[in-house]
């Protein structure tokens, strides 16, 4: 299943300008995610980190890899419409170094998703390059335990 960005807003509360990924390449509910974002050097946090040296954050890699992992959450009926919160980060390095004009694919894999709770291992790649990994672990609530 190939998403664009109006699918990926059908499946998970991110909007501009906090939505990181552009596309969904593969998908399987609850098993595995990849997701993609062309940096532009037009994104917000790009002008402060660092003029004339612009740099994509580790924190905005991480988040982009949680959204990945989120996407393939809340593609399975049991998620659906609901919310993925951080529980923990663990393990996460940073490899390479993610400039404008790359494209940063996202990758995530469940190891273990228990009532909610899931342990994901992410990957970020620029091209065949390993930019950064780690472990994210994630509390996925249903829709109908999200409080307005």
């Amino acid at each position: 299943m190939i998403l664009d960005r109006a699918g990926i807003e059908a499946l998970i509360p991110h909007r501009e300008p906090f939505l990181l990924i552009d596309r969904v390449t593969e998908l399987e509910p609850l098993v595995r995610a990849v997701a993609e974002h062309d940096f532009t050097g037009e994104e917000w946090y790009l002008k402060g980190h660092f003029p004339g040296n612009p740099i994509v954050p580790g924190v905005i890699l991480t988040e982009s890899m949680a959204q990945a992992a989120t996407v393939a959450a809340m593609a399975h009926p049991d998620y659906r419409n609901g919310l993925g919160l951080f529980a923990g980060i663990e393990e996460m390095r940073f490899k390479r170094i993610v400039r404008p004009g790359e494209t940063g694919r996202f990758t995530a894999v469940f190891e273990k998703m228990r009532r909610g709770f899931g342990r994901v291992k992410v990957t970020t790649h620029v091209g065949d390059e390993l930019a950064a990994e780690g472990v994210i672990l994630a509390v996925f609530q249903p829709a109908t335990k999200v409080t307005p």
